[in-house]
């Protein structure tokens, strides 16, 4: 880089020009040697250190780690001997729904249900407004006493007042293949 003095004559101008003092650019060189240098050394440490990782993650262990499963074992107070308590919560029983009631309607047509499989009339499936897909519900109609399982498989229904939409063939067993809509309880199996 050249420094000009405008204020100065031609003939001083060529005298003041210069270069930067040689001083500033060698100390600017040396900087950027030296950090060309330290990043070539951090990563090169890199390299190393995770080809070390990687090889301690490749050799077998010295020693199997004993990896095994012992559910809390309880004795019962007012049991035998020979007979124990298990307490796992994988072995606890699903928590109970309430019972609802209201109406029930069926339908026997359409392509896909919102789970995503096809619409099968001949199946014993339910629509649903909130209860998980493949939930079992036991559907009974409160006036004949009739009940059945079926399997929450589609969205619905959108009827005020209604709680479950019932495929034809659920609906046949209920005994409201005639009326189309039937006061039902509807409780959660699992």
């Amino acid at each position: 880089m050249r420094i000009t003095d405008r204020t100065a004559g031609p003939a001083q101008r060529t005298a003041r020009c210069s270069l930067l003092p040689g001083d500033i650019a060698g100390s600017a060189r040396k900087l950027v040697t030296a950090a060309l240098v330290f990043a070539a050394a951090a990563s090169l440490a890199d390299c190393a250190q995770s080809s070390a990782v990687r090889q301690a993650r490749l050799s077998a262990p010295t020693r199997p780690a004993a990896v095994e499963f012992r559910p809390q074992i309880q004795r019962a107070e007012k049991a035998p001997e020979s007979m124990v308590r298990v307490r796992h919560a994988e072995l606890s029983p699903p928590p109970v729904r309430a019972a609802s009631s209201g109406l029930a309607s069926y339908y026997s047509e359409g392509q896909k249900t919102a789970s995503g499989e096809r619409f099968n009339p001949s199946e014993l499936t339910a629509a649903h407004r909130s209860l998980p897909f493949g939930t079992r519900l036991q559907v009974t109609n409160v006036k004949t006493g009739r009940s059945v399982v079926v399997r929450v498989n589609d969205r619905g229904p959108f009827v005020e007042g209604r709680v479950v939409d019932v495929s034809y063939s659920a609906a046949q067993a209920l005994g409201m293949v005639n009326t189309g809509v039937a006061p039902v309880k509807v409780n959660v199996v699992r």
